[in-house]
């Protein structure tokens, strides 16, 4: 499966549901019955989303999101709590960098249409740096056609459309610099 999410929590009854109800998702689910268990899978496994119970035996699950949060911070997380106050809520997502509170007793349709948001809220993030690391690569590439050949930059367009640039350095191959353009753009996943 491309995507996995860690359910944790201590009542074995609630993951077991959780598990059977979920079993037809387009992710892989591990469990774990406690944050020690869930910090083994952490860093064995690559995990995509963590939905912890607040109230665990040892650690809250603010506590716990809030390491999680700065050992992996790309990994989406989603608290269950029984306990919903105010200050709960704003403690989760202000200190834990909690995606969504969740109120038990919760529906198990309710936390699957969590988790697949925070799949797609992850996905969308992923995507968002490449791109941005596309960008950058390109802007760099034209910034050097830009030294290496101002001209460029003001060009005139002759009665056929074509750009005309002149005073061009005899020692500059544009059709090189084209093609290392192109070959990074094409690299990193985009088309020219």
């Amino acid at each position: 499966m491309k995507h996995k999410v860690l359910f944790v929590d201590d009542e074995p009854l609630i993951l077991e549901g959780l598990k059977r109800a979920l079993h037809k998702e387009p992710y892989g689910i591990l469990t774990a019955g406690s944050a020690g268990e869930a910090y083994g899978i952490l860093e064995r496994e690559r995990v995509d989303v963590v939905v912890s119970d607040d109230c665990m035996p040892g650690i809250s699950g603010l506590d716990f999101f809030m390491a999680i949060r700065h050992k992996h911070p790309d990994i989406i997380r989603i608290m269950l709590t029984g306990r919903a106050t105010l200050d709960a809520a704003v403690r989760a997502i202000n200190e834990g960098e909690v995606y969504r509170f969740l109120i038990k007793p919760c529906d198990e349709v309710e936390v699957g249409v969590a988790v697949l948001q925070a799949l797609r809220q992850k996905e969308l993030v992923t995507e968002t740096r490449k791109l941005l690391s596309l960008f950058k690569k390109q802007q760099a590439l034209i910034n050097r056609l830009e030294n290496e050949v101002p001209q460029v930059y003001s060009s005139d367009i002759d009665e056929d459309g074509a750009v005309v640039i002149d005073d061009v350095p005899a020692d500059l191959d544009i059709n090189k610099l084209i093609e290392e353009i192109e070959k990074q753009t094409k690299g990193q996943g985009g088309s020219t």
